[in-house]
């Protein structure tokens, strides 16, 4: 890519074969800075709209940063650049080489001139640092103003621009150059007036110019502003000088400057790997991922972070990894562990560097005082050399990157419970991300500890002490030491007190102080006011998954600010990002999360709660305004929570899809914290989701939930609403005799009520059932009764609902000219209301009214133009039926080929749903366009998990249809086998 080049330090500008690329607006040039910055890495959507609108981002900030991307790839490739700004979930890349971009070269010439620095080069290292500083054009991303974390970026970059500016003047200073520097000197002092190492590189440069009165008046001015401004003193370095300045001492002359001296040679070879952790298990994966990329090139430096959750076995991966390569580092090897997660205990650099010479063999009284001097003497030391560095429970990258070893003939390995991204941001970092072991690996670990014979003879108690450890290495081997402990224990009981609700106290060794929740401890002490504040609310969530917008209104903060409070707590690793913006936990560390909500004010608890169960109702209200807008019968709240997506159906649904394991959880929180008004409008609320995607066993537990809600309350209006929407859950279970029981109770209870409108719902919901069931009498005369009712309310919906139904059952029962009158009326008055879901639902039942009159062409247009307004709503179970339909018609005329696609997206459909009567009918059809096809084997293979799924899901006529297509499947198989043999049991 010789001829790409994009440029952030100034002006935003890239070059291409083409010319350069045309960058519209300061969002597009900061959108495309940002993205080089990143060095081929994914930045999160959440991020960028961060970095481009700050904390309070417009509603449309999403769909405005897609239309940039879209701007700013059309840019790229009319410059020659096709294919390099790329969608890498959760975010965006460029898929370019770290030297394409000027800030990547300038790190690296930097660290070039830093290793002829301490060397001791000072020419080599002055033409370096120029080199570097020449790759600015005014200041990072000039012409494309940042917000949030990228403008903390911006300031970064010129703070190493900065410290290359010191450096240089060092190096040039050491040459001679100090009557050059006064002027360049004074400049960037008068720039960053409480710059310490600018002020003392002036006053060394007006000194040895003959300047000392000068020089001593700088001091003075820097005295004064730093005591004015901040209350303190200069730091010793320049009180020493200024002491020397006044003395006149001749050390600060130039001849009284000479080079370092050469790196002794190290008297030992340090050899201090701690030992491999006992029964290592898993990892596999990772560890051969490593052993490739050390096999591979070198850049400018080798550095590897591991880094995950705590208790997830860092240091015994690293240390099994670094005992494996070491005989490729034969100058030796150190360990250090910097203790970073607890503040009270961590090794400041002055310390870890010193630890680490000390290593290399310099006597304790030879080890500089002063960090500058011991990172100078360590580079020295071990920048020729093949050494291995491993520094365990790093806190931060200021605990690492003063010992980034200079060269790539030397590896540092770095285990964190921290990301530590900041590192990334000046060197090449091989980053391994450990997360809990997959149930095959926990069981191994439990093998090697308790021996293979204890596990196989409890192998089912072992999986579940295994899931209850939530397979995180320690809480496993925790509780292998208990049972190794108790050789005759059985595993069972272990398992019983796991759990119980104090499964953190259970995974706990007396004396031994590493338990699960003293390790979650001290992750949860290190962190913010505000990111800890958060954590604790969390364990009030009692969801799977939670969003930045609902942690947003847990806390009553900007969108912004939580999003900063979930980034320090998954950078720590207490949560992970499982979807753009929306995040996890850990078993093991929801339940401390909860422990540590338990511990906060009880009024602060209520509070949470109430906001937590605020926000899902209004979730629910947006949701159905767009899903189901008829379904009008309890009012909006008065809520300032915006909902978190467009207010289209697909976005509705796809953002529900994301919060549907939350659903019935939530419902359950709110019928058991009391909120029982909250429960059963929560049940009607969500039901238009459910009515799209299925979860039919969800459904019916959120309409118990509602209807025991309304029940507790004495609200009988709620009460009739909630057996009615039960029944209709338990309709779609395929549960119809249960159903029907709801439905009739609902009519009793909206009779007392004067409910009139719910009981016209009723008698349709009552015509389904027991159309379902084959009554078609009895269901056109219960339809007919819905549309009385509705007829005399006014209620348009319930008479289109109505009239549908009666079409359909019409059909059914060869009353087709009957059908297609009432199905007319009924599109008709779609049409009049914009109904798009009854006007999709009244299209298929006239394609299902044209199949039986024969007439396959216009049943095929009806049920094209059902599932075109099908497909528009992203209701994926009338999907699936008309979906069987057009195959079924398909299959009738002969086209094979297009009802075994047909089919085939069905069947995809209801597995999608969760709906096990959908999945059967599907596998059906597919069995038959198989057979069609010439396909046997593959038709039995369908046919018999189809015959598995409706042993579960009892339906008679579905049932005769299966065993119907065996039956001739095996007829076929008989009449093409010579030797009679009969056909597999089904």
């Amino acid at each position: 890519m010789s001829q790409v080049g994009f440029r952030v330090l100034g002006p935003v500008t890239v070059a291409g074969p083409g010319g350069p690329a045309e960058l519209v607006g300061g969002r597009q040039r900061t959108l495309v800075g940002l993205l080089a910055l990143a060095g081929g890495s994914v930045v999160s959507r959440d991020r960028l709209v961060d970095a481009l609108w700050g904390e309070d981002p417009p509603r449309t900030a999403l769909r405005t940063l897609h239309s940039h991307v879209s701007r700013v790839r059309q840019a790229l490739e009319a410059a020659g650049l096709p294919d390099l700004l790329l969608t890498r979930e959760p975010g965006y890349t460029l898929a370019i080489p770290r030297d394409c971009v000027d800030a990547h070269r300038f790190d690296a010439a930097v660290l070039r001139a830093r290793t002829a620095l301490d060397a001791g080069a000072w020419a080599d290292a002055a033409a370096g640092l120029q080199e570097a500083l020449g790759l600015w054009h005014g200041d990072a991303l000039a012409d494309g103003p940042p917000h949030g974390w990228a403008a903390a970026e911006v300031t970064r970059l010129h703070e190493m621009r900065l410290a290359a500016q010191e450096e240089l003047w060092e190096a040039r200073l050491r040459l001679g150059e100090h009557g050059q520097g006064v002027a360049e000197l004074e400049r960037l002092v008068a720039e960053h007036p409480s710059r310490e190492g600018l002020a003392r590189l002036l006053m060394l440069a007006l000194y040895r110019s003959g300047r000392r009165a000068d020089a001593l008046e700088r001091y003075h001015l820097l005295r004064e502003r730093l005591a004015d401004e901040l209350g303190v003193d200069p730091d010793v370095r320049l009180q020493r000088l200024h002491t020397a300045i006044l003395r006149g001492d001749p050390d600060l002359d130039l001849a009284a400057v000479a080079a370092p001296p050469p790196p002794e040679p190290i008297a030992v070879t340090p050899a201090q790997l701690p030992p491999p952790v006992g029964h290592f298990a898993g990892r596999a994966a990772h560890l051969d991922e490593l052993d490739g990329w050390l096999a591979g090139p070198s850049g400018e430096s080798r550095v590897v972070v591991i880094c995950g959750p705590a208790g997830m076995g860092k240091t015994a991966f690293a240390a099994q990894w670094t005992r494996r390569i070491k005989e490729s580092f034969p100058d030796g090897q150190l360990f250090l562990d910097l203790r970073g997660e607890d503040p009270d205990a961590s090794l400041p650099p002055s310390e870890a560097l010193a630890y680490v010479l000390r290593g290399l063999g310099v006597p304790a009284d030879r080890v500089p005082q002063h960090v500058a001097d011991q990172l100078g003497l360590y580079r020295s030391l071990i920048g020729p050399r093949r050494m291995l560095l491993v520094l365990d429970d790093a806190g931060t990258a200021d605990h690492v990157l003063p010992l980034v070893p200079p060269t790539p003939t030397s590896l540092l390995v770095v285990t964190s419970r921290r990301r530590l991204a900041a590192l990334a941001a000046y060197h090449e970092v091989r980053q391994v991300e450990l997360d809990v072991l997959a149930p095959d690996e926990a069981m191994a670990l439990l093998r090697g500890v308790l021996g293979p014979a204890r596990v196989a003879a409890e192998t089912a108690e072992a999986a579940q002490l295994a899931r209850l450890c939530g397979g995180i290495p320690l809480a496993l081997r925790l509780a292998a030491a208990k049972l190794a402990a108790r050789p005759r224990q059985p595993i069972a009981d272990l398992v019983a007190e796991l759990s119980g609700d104090d499964r953190l106290d259970v995974l706990a060794i007396d004396g031994d102080t590493r338990s699960v929740r003293n390790v979650l401890a001290t992750v949860h002490d290190s962190l913010s006011g505000s990111a800890a504040a958060l954590f604790r609310l969390l364990g009030l969530h009692p969801g799977v998954t939670f969003s930045t917008h609902l942690s947003a209104a847990l806390t009553g903060i900007s969108h912004g600010r939580a999003r900063r409070d979930l980034d320090e707590l998954a950078s720590a690793h207490l949560i992970t990002e499982v979807h753009s913006g929306r995040y996890r936990m850990h078993d093991l560390i929801r339940i401390y999360a909860v422990e540590q909500a338990a511990e906060t004010d009880a009024a602060d608890r209520a509070a949470a709660t109430t906001r937590i169960l605020d926000w899902y109702l209004a979730i629910a209200h947006a949701a159905n305004r767009i899903l189901d807008p008829a379904r009008d019968r309890v009012p909006a709240a008065d809520t300032a929570f915006e909902p978190p997506f467009a207010r289209t159906p697909d976005a509705v649904l796809a953002f529900l899809d994301r919060e549907h394991a939350n659903l019935v959880a939530v419902v359950v929180h709110a019928e058991r914290h009391g909120h029982l008004a909250v429960t059963w409008q929560l049940s009607y609320l969500i039901a238009g989701y459910f009515e799209s995607r299925g979860h039919a066993g969800d459904r019916v537990e959120i309409y118990r939930r509602g209807h025991a809600a309304a029940v507790r309350l004495g609200d009988r209006v709620a009460e009739g609403m909630m057996l009615s929407g039960l029944g209709v859950a338990l309709i779609t279970a395929h549960r119809h005799d249960e159903a029907l029981d709801q439905l009739r109770a609902a009519l009793v209870v909206m009779a007392s009520t004067g409910d009139e409108r719910g009981r016209g719902h009723v008698y349709n919901n009552i015509a389904a059932t027991l159309g379902e069931l084959r009554q078609f009498e009895a269901a056109t005369e219960a339809c007919e009764q819905a549309l009385a009712v509705h007829t005399a309310n006014n209620h348009r919906l319930g008479v289109l609902l109505a009239l549908n139904n009666l079409g359909h059952l019409h059909a059914r029962t060869g009353r087709l000219d009957l059908s297609l009158s009432c199905l007319e009326q009924g599109l008709a008055l779609a049409r009049q209301d914009g109904d798009v879901r009854l006007e999709g639902a009244i299209w298929h039942s006239m394609g299902e009214t044209h199949g039986y009159r024969g007439d396959d062409e216009a049943a095929m247009a009806c049920f094209g133009e059902a599932l075109a307004l099908r497909r528009t709503t992203g209701n994926l179970l009338y999907q699936s039926s008309t979906l069987h339909q057009i195959g079924t018609v398909q299959l009738r005329s002969g086209r094979t080929d297009e009802a075994l696609a047909t089919f085939a997206e069905e069947y995809q459909i209801s597995r999608s749903t969760n709906d096990e009567h959908l999945q059967s009918i599907a596998l059906a059809d597919l069995g038959s366009a198989r057979l069609a096809a010439g396909d046997p084997a593959g038709a039995r293979a369908d046919l018999r998990r189809a015959l598995e799924l409706r042993e579960r899901i009892p339906d008679d006529y579905e049932l005769g249809i299966v065993q119907q297509l065996i039956a001739e499947l095996d007829r076929h198989d008989q009449a093409g086998s010579s030797s009679g043999s009969g056909s597999a049991d089904f």
